[in-house]
């Protein structure tokens, strides 16, 4: 072999193994960067001059080769846009069950206390302590449910607010993402692998935020989507995200992508990650929750004003609210025409039909229709809109007054504002309207078993000129009052006088010939008739159709929220388990092992000095040479 072609093949293997030694360098200084990926030197033989015996000529460096698995990196996209969604699901999930389940925050010390009071004002109606204390723990009830909705509102704040940030971040790494996509195209096929990893690592991030999949293009760009199929970077542009007033309800932020013609709201779905975690958590968690607690809001102040009104306070006047509440909101679209005038008039009329759900109303030019605003399933809704024959849906009223038109929109919110405008109404504990309105005295000569009865006020007004009445019952399905018309009876059925503002119902079954007399109840009465039913208001089924009482429905609520929460960290522990198998997965192939990269030094070095010998044979033999052409 001649000399120049030994010291070619040296000098060819001294610089390939110097290549390969700083490959191996440079994995051992980025060990723990993130998103690395380990780079190995791939060699190539130089091959003989064509037409001679074949003898190589060297080595050359063919390429550095990315050690990155394209399938891996695909479930991790996945697993970190997932990993993304439950941690927020998990976090602000957990943060709903602890407000409504711990003594402090929730409502279950307080419910407690003021049904413990109103039994104290049982035991002695005519105590003024005992009445104090029943409107004092009533004002710290109300104050209570006041205190979980705002906890709630601000964490729904805390979202919108986490919303923008998260979109910022997401924007951001879009047109850093785009940047890199430009060098890598740029590059052609000589990308460096460090380009590479910064992009994967970026793309990586971004689907953390918005759920993405890479795309790779034949010029070495990588096109990202969210999971709905969201454009955010397309080769070196990128898209933008933004937020739009909600058309309902302009201080709550809907998402959206920015367009030359504007920004369009993206639907709900259309990603994952952060921050889809935060908008599934405001509508599938936060809004269901403080819906729910104002619609208990609702039904107790609504149950017990009701009872309330129905007995006579310690003055002997018809018995007033205890508590006020808010109406039902009602936003319109902004989208309505300039020219509608169109408004409602809300009130709840049947707390059983009550479900807290949102509903849209629309007119079509003809009728009104109302629909679930989360899901668009159809809801029933009868009556015309009057205030004769108001519309009723959900147990909601609604009157209308201006005109619509075509393609007018209103969003309906039952109950979310109740529990966080709940206020004690009464200031004077005599209010506490504890003493039944009428006595109900039995004849002597009665030949029935009836033992008395439950008698409420129904109009105040009218109740105010009541002095007495006889109820005489000709047989044991006909009576008169005061020796009015004949009226038909059933056991059990309420008896009413709707001139006089009172009813009644018995206990037991009358036969023919008993006589019923009512007295009006004096003032500073001891009677606890009405008492005794305003505590066991908390045991009352008045929601879902009467078949539930708040009681129930409060441990229902601290129940599915807890549910939730529970549901939200089983999620997240499980796709941590598979998103530590995925990353596990990737370090056995991208990820730098010392160990190795140590004996890969090693044999370098070794090969390196055996280059250099080759080289420096190289030169004896030259030298050599010279010497014997001198002679």
């Amino acid at each position: 072999m001649p000399t120049g072609g030994v010291l070619g093949t040296g000098a060819s293997a001294l610089l390939a193994f110097q290549r390969a030694m700083s490959t191996v360098g440079h994995n051992v200084a980025n060990a723990t960067t993130p998103g690395y990926s380990r780079q190995r030197v791939e060699f190539e033989a130089r091959a003989g001059q064509p037409g001679r015996i074949s003898i190589g000529q060297g080595v050359d460096v063919d390429s550095l080769r990315r050690l990155a698995d394209g399938l891996v990196y695909a479930r991790q996209l996945d697993s970190a846009g997932e990993m993304g969604r439950l941690t927020q699901m998990s976090g602000l999930s957990s943060r709903v069950d602890k407000l409504i389940s711990d003594p402090t925050t929730g409502l279950a010390t307080a419910w407690s206390s003021f049904f413990s009071a109103a039994k104290g004002v049982v035991a002695d109606p005519t105590s003024t302590a005992a009445r104090s204390q029943m409107l004092t723990t009533g004002g710290q009830l109300a104050a209570r449910w006041r205190s979980l909705d705002g906890h709630l509102t601000q964490l729904g704040n805390e979202v919108e607010a986490s919303l923008k940030d998260n979109i910022t971040a997401a924007n951001q790494l879009a047109g850093e993402i785009a940047n890199l996509n430009r060098d890598i195209i740029a590059s052609g096929d000589n990308a460096s692998p460090d380009l590479l990893d910064q992009r994967d690592l970026r793309v990586g991030q971004l689907s953390a935020l918005v759920g993405a999949e890479g795309v790779l293009q034949d010029d070495g760009a990588m096109n990202v989507f969210t999971i709905g199929g969201q454009p955010m970077v397309l080769g070196a542009r990128a898209m933008q995200l933004s937020t739009v007033a909600d058309p309902y309800q302009a201080n709550r932020a809907q998402l959206a992508v920015q367009t030359p013609a504007g920004s369009v709201p993206l639907p709900a779905g259309s990603v994952s990650g952060a921050i889809g975690g935060l908008l599934e958590f405001r509508s599938n968690v936060l809004d269901p929750a403080r819906a729910e607690l104002g619609r208990l809001a609702t039904a107790f102040a609504d149950t017990f004003n009701a009872t309330q009104r129905g007995g006579i306070d310690y003055a002997g006047n018809p018995g007033s609210d205890f508590f006020s509440l808010p109406d039902p909101r009602i936003y319109p679209h902004s989208g309505n025409a300039a020219a509608s005038t169109a408004s409602f008039a809300t009130s709840v009329t049947d707390v059983g039909a009550l479900t807290g759900n949102n509903l849209v109303l629309r007119f079509d030019g003809a009728a009104w229709s109302a629909a679930r605003a989360d899901t668009g399933q159809a809801v029933a809704m009868s009556g015309t809109g009057t205030g004769a024959d108001p519309f009723v849906v959900d147990g909601v009223s609604l009157v209308l007054s201006g005109a619509a038109t075509a393609g007018d929109r209103f969003l309906l919110q039952p109950t979310a504002a109740a529990a966080g405008g709940i206020q004690l109404a009464l200031t004077d504990p005599g209010q506490i309207a504890a003493a039944a309105p009428m006595t109900v005295g039995l004849d002597p000569g009665n030949l029935g078993n009836v033992s008395g009865g439950t008698a409420s006020v129904t109009d105040p007004a009218l109740f105010a000129g009541f002095t007495s009445a006889t109820i005489s019952f000709l047989d044991a399905t006909t009576y008169t009052i005061n020796g009015g018309p004949p009226l038909a009876y059933t056991p059990g059925s309420t008896i009413s006088d709707p001139a006089a503002g009172w009813s009644l119902v018995l206990n037991g079954n009358p036969a023919a010939g008993d006589e019923i007399n009512l007295g009006r109840t004096a003032p500073r009465s001891s009677d606890n008739a009405n008492a005794r039913l305003l505590a066991a208001v908390d045991a009352k089924a008045v929601l879902n159709g009467g078949r539930t009482d708040v009681t129930a429905a409060m441990s229902q609520l601290t129940a599915r929220v807890g549910g939730d929460a529970r549901h939200a960290q089983l999620n997240l522990d499980a796709q941590q388990v598979m998103d530590d198998q995925i990353l596990a997965e990737r370090e056995s192939v991208s990820g730098v092992n010392l160990d190795e990269e140590a004996t890969n030094m090693l044999r370098y070095q070794q090969a390196y000095q055996a280059a250099a010998q080759v080289i420096a044979t190289a030169d004896t033999m030259f030298q050599a040479l010279l010497g014997a052409v001198r002679r």
